[in-house]
């Protein structure tokens, strides 16, 4: 697979640097699990480690369709609002991350590509955005920073219940 030539500096490079680290925080948490444990609920919560893989999967590529091409790209795509936070039978931890890592690598790259961060989209009609509402690139990349950091705090949770081990600490 070949990484995108990140810029170094400015903008762009801190916002893909930050995601990054966060993304590899979530999967630091997952290291050396079977697909069993990495199904298993530990708390709660109805998360699991490779669920929490998986929705922040499907989140950032929904979200890179929505700066790419507006609210009616994000949607093109069917979700399964239940499903995206859970292992399937048949999904494998390996194969999750995997996903997860393509999906990286495309924001990587559109991201890079971007001829403006500033440029924005109106956002879906939904109730949980502000209506009439606009987010740029750079908001996007704002919030996946905030949703990859939020639930790679909840993985660090789910992983030390299972066996104790913890990301950072």
């Amino acid at each position: 697979m070949t990484t995108p030539q990140l810029p170094g500096v400015g903008e762009r490079a801190e916002l893909l640097q930050v995601l990054a680290r966060h993304r590899g925080f979530l999967r630091y948490t997952c290291r050396d699990l079977t697909d069993e444990q990495a199904a298993r609920r530990t708390t709660v919560s109805a998360l699991s480690l490779g669920g929490l893989v998986k929705h922040v999967t499907v989140v950032e590529a929904r979200w890179m369709r929505f700066v790419a091409g507006g609210a009616e790209a994000m949607e093109s795509e069917a979700i399964d609002w239940e499903g995206q936070f859970v292992m399937a039978d048949g999904e494998t931890l390996a194969g999750l991350l995997g996903a997860y890592e393509e999906v990286a690598r495309r924001t990587d790259e559109l991201v890079v590509s971007l001829p403006d961060l500033d440029a924005a989209h109106p956002l879906p009609v939904r109730p949980w955005f502000e209506q009439g509402a606009s987010w740029s690139a750079r908001r996007v990349l704002l919030h996946l920073i905030a949703e990859t950091a939020q639930h790679a705090g909840h993985a660090d949770i789910i992983r030390e219940s299972l066996d104790g081990a913890k990301t950072m600490g």
